[in-house]
């Protein structure tokens, strides 16, 4: 077995991520419709799981980051927070990106 678990489990996760982000963006409507209803479930609740890791305690301070492995609890929002929040509402100049479209939604 090379490499380690870790390392597999990511190769397997970016794996499914380039091919949903494939299939959405050169499916066909019918294609993207139903991985919107079958994949947009699960990876909303993965994103939840993971903001659910990084909420910040009584003290306002990330519940899992940690500085070093004996140091005091990092201030949220912790950098998996601020990223998640950067990569789900930061724009770029992209014409194909469709995310101006859930603004109009909402």
């Amino acid at each position: 077995m090379s490499g380690t678990v870790f390392s597999q489990l990511d190769k397997s996760l970016r794996e499914h991520l380039a091919t949903l982000v494939h299939l959405a963006s050169t499916g066909d409507d019918e294609t993207a419709a139903d991985l919107a209803r079958s994949e947009m479930p699960r990876v909303v609740a993965a994103v939840k799981a993971l903001l659910d890791e990084h909420t910040p305690d009584e003290h306002g301070r990330c519940r899992t980051c940690r500085t070093r492995w004996w140091s005091r609890r990092l201030p949220a929002p912790c950098r998996a927070y601020l990223t998640t929040q950067l990569c789900l509402t930061t724009f770029d100049d992209d014409p194909t990106d469709t995310r101006t479209h859930l603004h109009r939604v909402s």
